[in-house]
């Protein structure tokens, strides 16, 4: 079946849609790192919504934060006859023969979020390092000087480093006229909240409390810094997050949280259910709307394409539900005389 579709995409390179029948063809494997995040399940819905409204079947795995499991895990959807990859990447590094089996099977991959390395994968992401500047912005605001802990996400994601790039962008004037001063950090080894909580304990602990402001590089680390922070009774410094999950724009609402850096994950997910199929069909990576050459910090040139991202705090929450992001009842559980619209 793969090799009477690579044949019929050959044929018909210069058509901009395929017939349905020949759409119904396409199976389209998804590899999640993990699905214990709360924003996968939104990204996978708007997966494969856009799958279906092409005619295209989905079928994924979980690896379940194993980099081995991955591999094994995409080795079966390509023998489940999968003409195209999205593949979340526990680890950039590690993901490196399974982009390879994909390619000696002529079956295309979109590198869903996460960079992989390797100039054959379609980049697809929300722009990390302005995600980055994002959080610490905010952060600066509340706290434009005193003693900041940066919370990083997984040592094995680029994206982390990316996200730590943009914040000491915006933060690197303060630290160099001695306003602010960087007292801990620490990698959060598969973005768990329970490490990062476990890390923000240990540089509480030694900095005898002495914390001013924190930027931590998504809500699942956030979510453990405000759990750290409340055992002491310092809730309410500022500390950064993104991704717009429902506990910490309700965080926002109560105040532990001063911002979640919004990455619509129904956009990135539309986005790469069209490009998968599209890539399928046979087009060309250079042929999807909105993309372009980008370089990464490692020299490769990959083909990409970077969504917006948006930063909510409690001045704009309302944006999120009129958005249909999350219900007015849930960003204001618990909450009394907060911002609007939970006021």
């Amino acid at each position: 079946m793969r090799t009477i579709a690579r044949i019929l995409a050959g044929a018909l390179m210069s058509a901009t849609v395929l017939s349905p029948a020949f759409a119904q063809d396409i199976t389209v494997g998804v590899s999640w790192s993990n699905f214990q995040e709360e924003r996968w399940k939104t990204d996978e819905a708007a997966i494969k919504a856009a799958l279906e409204a092409a005619g295209a079947k989905y079928i994924s795995a979980d690896a379940q934060s194993s980099s081995a499991k991955q591999l094994s895990d995409i080795e079966a959807l390509i023998a489940q006859g999968a003409n195209a990859l999205i593949i979340l990447a526990q680890d950039s590094q590690a993901i490196g023969p399974a982009v390879q089996a994909a390619a000696d099977e002529g079956i295309p991959v979109v590198g869903y979020d996460r960079l992989i390395e390797d100039a054959r994968a379609f980049y697809l992401t929300f722009d990390n390092v302005e995600v980055g500047r994002m959080q610490a912005r905010e952060v600066q605001k509340l706290a434009p000087e005193g003693t900041y802990v940066m919370i990083k996400g997984s040592p094995t994601d680029p994206n982390a480093d990316f996200l730590r790039g943009g914040q000491q962008e915006v933060l690197q004037a303060a630290i160099d006229a001695g306003k602010i001063k960087i007292v801990g950090e620490a990698y959060t080894d598969g973005w768990l909240p329970a490490n990062a909580q476990r890390n923000m304990e240990q540089i509480l602990t030694a900095n005898d409390n002495k914390v001013d402001a924190v930027v931590a590089s998504n809500d699942g680390t956030a979510g453990g810094v405000v759990a750290a922070l409340t055992a002491q009774g310092m809730q309410g410094i500022p500390v950064s997050g993104q991704d717009g999950d429902h506990a910490a724009l309700n965080r926002v609402a109560k105040g532990t949280q001063t911002v979640s850096v919004w990455k619509d994950a129904r956009e990135l997910g539309k986005a790469a259910g069209e490009i998968a199929v599209a890539l399928a069909k046979g087009g060309a990576m250079d042929s999807i709307e909105g993309a372009g050459t980008w370089t990464s910090p490692a020299g490769t040139e990959l083909t990409a394409r970077f969504l917006e991202p948006l930063p909510v705090t409690k001045d704009n929450l309302t944006v999120v539900v009129d958005a249909g992001w999350i219900s007015k009842e849930a960003l204001c559980q618990g909450v009394e005389a907060g911002p609007a619209p939970c006021n």
